[in-house]
């Protein structure tokens, strides 16, 4: 058997593997078992008991290592312990896409560094006798956004401390803290606050029942004595609780310089991130400690007045000095540079704003472009003096390089936007630009498993318009057109002037492939309208459009528009004025099919189906009322595979039938699980297919599961979608009753679609019906979708059947339906569709809250 302390660390590269070795072996454990992958480490715990510590390296697009954790959690070596992930150099996802499982994570740059604090962290969370996993260390969804980004950033320095309101326990810290004082872990959790903090001329108990975020000189304890420094406190939630959080800062700035320097660089070849200068200015300011800065942006040549960017000042409101009465600020912008490490008190005779400030120290650098022509200031202060010049000096100079590239950056963003990015004529982006646009999208679905589509649309004999009427008349036809293409689609879609009479369009955040459908045969009657010019002519303008979905069809953005590309000129070739989707050949789709069903066959055996489930709530009061069953699958070489292609597939071959009783009897005994634990006697959702509602032993399996299983059958809803023909299945009828009659609610799925729906909500045994998401995710767009939603709800309501609103995504669905009287909600909005531990640990946090007597919202 291991020994107590037996660790694993789990990397495909040898170097990445190699350091994590060495860092944990300077530890002192009895063995440290290092494998490549999952497969490899089930060898090396082959006969073991449980190890203490996984560590597991995170790579590329993330898709193999969630793979890898999901295997290792199955091994009983390591099902209880806790799991710490080390992003690659590679790895394109980010810390909100790791596996709930995972305890903690830090970046491979920062391995020597953090991961034994990050290790002696977890430990202090494991519930005693490690019988089961740490819980994740990521913030939870309710806590403080203030102090999130700074308290998990790996590559900040900032000191962060989270205590109870009275200070009486330590509830949790970050590696920066530990690194800067030296303490253990062990020292820290669970002691109280003052065993590690002292104020000066404050009480504890002032500066935590205020929380203000006032500044308090303070002393940090170390094993050697104290750091002086300051501290401010501020409310959160922390791990569904209301906490204080302590930020500390050390007025040790020379020691941390190079700290700093190392932070600013790795800034500046990342790009730092949407706002490089926000980021930038809050590194300088938390580890310098600075009492001032300001960012300038100027432009001498045409001697306008600089603009100010920025500015931090702790302290008191102050007047401030117009720019051109700040002595320093002009003869910064005038191309002198201003170090004053502890006299910066008498550049206030004749500048007043410095007079206002009272600093001791004092910096001014000029921001300079490639031509080494000044185009901003940097100014920065400090009331204790800024420390040790050759240390704070090249800093400052790094971050001012920084400032000056990211000033730059954005200036040849607007002059190429200004001159060559935007069509002149539309005013949308050109192709250039959406190029950029469209990897972007691409880099982020790769990262996120968004699906997406992109629509090719070209105008039908636009030339005889040129050449007939002039291109006068056609420039007005291509604006009118932009009008109506931009009418058609959402705010987060995008539409460009590809090409003379061609446009693109991109539908993101796409669930089902009807949703692009009903957006592409909008367009197309949109477009039909009658078209008047200035000179009285009327004309009919109609277009084609081909249609290319990721990641179905391709999964880069030269394919994904050249297939788009096929299918408008297969439109062309139907008679214009339609919309096609791009089908490939018959004899590659029918390969690929087949593959797929071979496959599909053995998913349910090898583990590749799971069932997802999304919640639904009480549009009163937000609460958990119900859930829906989504199967989903993880195919182990292409990955995720879209249900909108793999069911299709399934009802084809008839294993529909095999996988839906899988999908039932599976969510119907989780669900009665959750029933037993919370009481909260919510609703599961399971679709039920064309094909399962012919076979007729329906009725049997459906009363055995619930036999086998234990569920109460009024807790199950079977959803239909109407788009099944009441005549294509005859039986239809009859088994609905007869479900009912087992005590069964029916669900009538994605209602306003099809051609029946007033027939299906007076033939069919219906208790609530499920508004479909095309239409919900219009509200705010076409009044027309509005007053469908509007007629649907009151029809509902009259027929004594309830309502259900899919794809509810934006506060705007929220409110509209809300006040429609809709009776549940469904959608992005309040949650994603979970794998079943992510959902209990939904309805724990909700049992929680509701324990604490908090607000119970999803």
């Amino acid at each position: 058997m291991a020994a107590a302390n037996d660790m694993l660390v789990v990397a495909s590269h040898r170097e990445l593997r190699r350091r994590l070795f060495d860092v944990l072996d300077r530890e002192d454990h009895d063995r440290i078992l290092s494998a490549r992958d999952a497969a490899h480490a089930a060898i090396l715990l082959a006969g073991r008991g449980p190890v203490s510590l996984v560590v597991l390296a995170f790579e590329g697009d993330g898709r193999a290592s969630r793979a890898c954790c999901e295997q290792l959690r199955a091994m009983e070596s390591c099902r209880a312990a806790p799991m710490l992930v080390v992003f690659a150099p590679d790895c394109k996802i980010g810390p909100a896409l790791l596996p709930e499982s995972v305890a903690d994570w830090l970046d491979s740059t920062n391995i020597e560094r953090d991961l034994v604090a990050r290790w002696q962290r977890v430990l202090m969370r494991q519930p005693a006798g490690g019988s089961s996993p740490v819980g994740p260390l990521r913030p939870a969804p309710e806590e403080t956004l203030a102090y999130r980004f700074a308290f998990d950033d790996e590559d900040g320095d900032a000191e962060w401390v989270i205590v109870d309101p009275a200070g009486d326990r330590v509830l949790d810290l970050n590696a920066a803290l530990l690194r800067h004082s030296q303490l253990a872990v062990t020292d820290l959790l669970g002691k109280p606050l003052a065993q590690l903090l002292g104020f000066e001329g404050v009480e504890l108990e002032q500066v935590l029942g205020e929380a203000d975020r006032h500044w308090y000189p303070c002393q940090r304890r170390t094993p050697h004595g104290t750091d002086t420094g300051q501290a401010n406190a501020r409310r959160v939630r922390h791990r569904g609780r209301d906490a204080v959080a302590i930020a500390f800062r050390s007025d040790r700035a020379e020691t941390r310089g190079e700290a700093a320097l190392a932070l600013l660089s790795r800034i500046v070849q990342s790009g730092g991130g949407v706002d490089p200068h926000a980021s930038t200015a809050r590194l300088l300011v938390d580890e310098l400690s600075l009492d001032y800065l300001a960012l300038w942006s100027a432009r001498p040549e045409d001697s306008a007045t600089p603009i100010r960017l920025l500015q931090h000042w702790e302290g008191e409101d102050l007047p401030w000095p117009p720019p051109q009465e700040q002595v320093s600020l002009r003869r910064v912008l005038g191309g002198k540079s201003m170090f004053h490490v502890e006299d910066g008190r008498r550049l206030a005779e004749y500048d007043p704003l410095l007079q206002s400030l009272q600093l001791e120290g004092f910096a001014g650098l000029p921001l300079l472009d490639e031509r080494r022509s000044v185009i901003g200031a940097l100014l920065v202060g400090r009331r204790r003096g800024l420390g040790r010049a050759e240390i704070v000096e090249p800093v400052l100079h790094c971050a001012a390089a920084r400032f000056a590239q990211s000033i730059e950056l954005v200036r040849t963003r607007e002059q190429g936007r200004a001159e060559g990015l935007l069509d002149a004529l539309t005013g949308l982006p050109n192709r250039l630009l959406f190029n950029d646009r469209l990897e972007t999208i691409l880099r982020e679905a790769h990262r996120t498993g968004e699906c997406f589509a992109v629509l090719f649309l070209d105008l039908d004999n636009f030339k005889g318009i040129n050449d007939t009427l002039g291109h006068a008349a056609g420039d007005q036809v291509l604006r009118v057109v932009t009008q109506r293409l931009c009418s058609s689609i959402r705010a987060s879609d995008t539409v460009a002037r590809y090409a003379g009479d061609e446009f693109t369009v991109v539908l993101r955040h796409i669930i089902k492939s009807d949703d692009v459908l009903r957006v592409a045969e909008k367009i197309v009657q949109v477009m039909e309208a009658p078209l008047h010019l200035d000179g009285g002519e009327e004309l009919q303008v109609t277009a084609s459009i081909g249609v290319s979905f990721f990641p179905d069809d391709a999964s880069d953005a030269d394919t994904l528009l050249r297939h788009a590309d096929e299918a408008m000129y297969a439109a062309k070739h139907l008679g214009r004025n339609n919309f096609q989707i791009y089908e490939m050949s018959q004899d590659q789709a029918q390969q690929q099919d087949v593959a797929l069903i071979s496959r599909l066959r053995h998913a349910e055996r090898n583990g590749e189906l799971r069932v997802f489930y999304q919640p639904q709530v009480d549009a009163g009061t937000e609460d958990i009322v119900g859930m829906e069953a989504l199967v989903r699958w993880e195919h182990p070489e292409l990955g995720g595979i879209s249900p909108g292609v793999f069911i299709p597939l399934a009802e084809e071959s008839g294993l529909i039938v095999s996988i839906g009783e899988w999908v039932l009897r599976t969510a119907c005994a989780q669900a009665h699980a959750w029933e037993r634990a919370y009481g909260l006697r919510l609703r599961l959702g399971v679709n039920l297919s064309a094909v399962q509602l012919m076979e007729r032993n329906l009725l049997e399996v459906v009363a055995g599961v619930l036999g086998e299983t234990g569920l109460d059958p009024d807790l199950l809803e079977l959803e239909v979608t109407e788009s099944i023909s009441i005549k294509e299945v005859p039986n239809l009828v009859e088994n609905l009753e007869g479900l009912h009659e087992l005590g069964c609610r029916i669900a009538i799925d994605d209602f306003g679609t099809g051609a029946a729906s007033l027939d299906y909500l007076r033939r069919l045994p219906a208790d609530r019906i499920k508004i479909d998401q095309s239409f919900v995710r219009n509200i705010g767009i076409d009044p027309d979708d509005e007053a469908i939603v509007r007629a649907t709800i009151e029809m509902a309501h009259r027929l004594k059947r309830g309502v259900v609103a899919e794809g509810v995504e934006i506060e705007q669905h929220f409110e509209f339906l809300r006040a429609n009287q809709c009776d549940e909600l469904q959608g992005y909005l309040f949650c994603r569709p979970l794998p079943q531990s992510s959902f209990e640990r939904l309805l724990a946090e909700r049992q929680r809250l509701v324990e604490s007597g908090g607000t119970v919202a999803a």
